[in-house]
């Protein structure tokens, strides 16, 4: 039977015809309108430049420090933590001690933009000016080195860091990083029992520990870490100190002493510098020149937490694997030190204004936060002799 056009099926087949009739029509509109708006943008392409995807940044970066060193370990920690902080966007590639300079030789790299960065410490650049060393070995005013970074990034000290650079002309940027405990009196042929058996005896440090160090009656020698064994062992060294239980037994001062003096006024606390080329840290991106210095921050904390653990261990293995002797350097150097380090202050701050002016604001900075400190923390040794029954120097003998 025919169907009548006016049912709901005619009515329903009908509008279904209507709407692909209309959807057909949409399409092909659709279509011709993205053609046109293709071949617009096309047309405009010509009259503007592509965007070009964003290149990689690198920077040649040199440590002053041998390849296996500790030290050099933590200056590839800040380069993994800047460049992982950059998305892969910024590729700090670093290089040892030697490859371009050597040790002694980093600051002025950096300066000519053969490197355009560092790693290292600023008592090696003590040779421009000493108020350098003050911003990497200050004074033992009873700050540790946690205090003493504390003093650079919020107490005043980066304005003078920078004051410094800016006083001698360095086109430099740079960071304080690494908080480093106190270093050792040294490796010697017999123990320091006195300060008399300091007198004219060849030994090596660096900074104002060798003004220090001459003070007190010592022949001072200023060299590089990596020649610092050999030297001992050609017999041009009678004593000399490095940095640590783990750097020193690397470099193979157990090969050429079996005596370490720990505990020393001369470097008491110190910390690294982290340093760029002017010129190309200011042509960075501000969102990298923010990842350098955050990432000095950041690998500050990871530095020192590495080095907890591994300067007891190998301090352990030297003793047990390499037969090295532990003595505790006696009360009556360590305050002829704190003397010498009087007279090496009064000198220095009579001869320049400059040292004069970050040495008083140390004073001032410590004698308010390290007076604080020691008035309201516990002292540790009482504790350590309660839970563990035995003093921290029973593994070293007591002269």
């Amino acid at each position: 039977m025919a169907q009548d056009k006016n049912t709901p099926a005619t009515q329903a087949a009908g509008q279904s015809a209507s709407d692909s009739q209309s959807t057909s029509t949409s399409r092909r509109r659709f279509l011709t309108g993205s053609a046109a708006a293709v071949g617009a943008g096309a047309a405009a392409a010509v009259g503007f430049p592509s965007i070009a995807v964003a290149q990689t940044t690198t920077l040649r970066f040199q440590s002053t420090w041998p390849n296996q060193d500790i030290f050099h370990e933590f200056a590839r920690d800040y380069v993994r933590i800047a460049n992982e902080m950059s998305g892969g966007r910024l590729e700090i590639n670093l290089l040892q001690s030697g490859a371009v300079v050597g040790a002694l030789e980093l600051q002025d790299a950096v300066i000519s933009g053969a490197l355009d960065g560092g790693h290292g410490v600023c008592a090696y650049w003590y040779g421009k000016h000493k108020a350098y060393s003050l911003f990497g070995t200050p004074p033992p005013f009873g700050w540790d080195a946690h205090q003493f970074l504390a003093w650079f990034w919020t107490g005043g000290g980066k304005e003078l860091y920078q004051e410094l650079l800016d006083m001698l002309e360095l086109p430099l940027v740079g960071y304080l990083t690494g908080p480093m405990p106190t270093q050792a009196l040294g490796w010697f042929k017999e123990p320091i029992r006195s300060v008399d058996d300091l007198s004219g005896l060849k030994y090596r440090t660096v900074g104002l520990a060798a003004d220090l160090m001459d003070e007190v009656g010592a022949a001072v020698t200023i060299m590089g870490g990596p020649d610092i064994v050999p030297a001992m062992d050609r017999g041009l060294l009678d004593g000399a100190e490095f940095n640590n239980a783990s750097s020193d037994r690397l470099l193979g001062f157990p090969d050429v002493s079996k005596t370490w003096m720990l505990r020393s006024y001369h470097q008491d606390c110190e910390s690294f510098e982290i340093m760029f080329n002017k010129e190309k840290h200011d042509s960075l991106p501000e969102e990298f020149q923010a990842i350098l210095q955050y990432a000095a921050k950041a690998a500050s904390s990871e530095m020192y937490w590495k080095a907890m653990e591994r300067y007891p261990r190998d301090l352990q293995a030297m003793r047990e694997e390499q037969g090295v002797k532990t003595y505790i350097t006696p009360d009556s150097v360590l305050e002829a030190q704190l003397e010498a380090w009087n007279t090496v202050i009064e000198r220095q701050s009579e001869e320049d204004a400059f040292f004069k002016k970050v040495v008083d604001h140390q004073r001032e900075y410590c004698e308010r936060v390290v007076g604080w400190h020691l008035e309201g923390n516990t002292p540790k040794e009482p504790a350590y002799r309660h839970f563990f029954g035995k003093a921290p120097t029973d593994s070293s003998e007591m002269l």
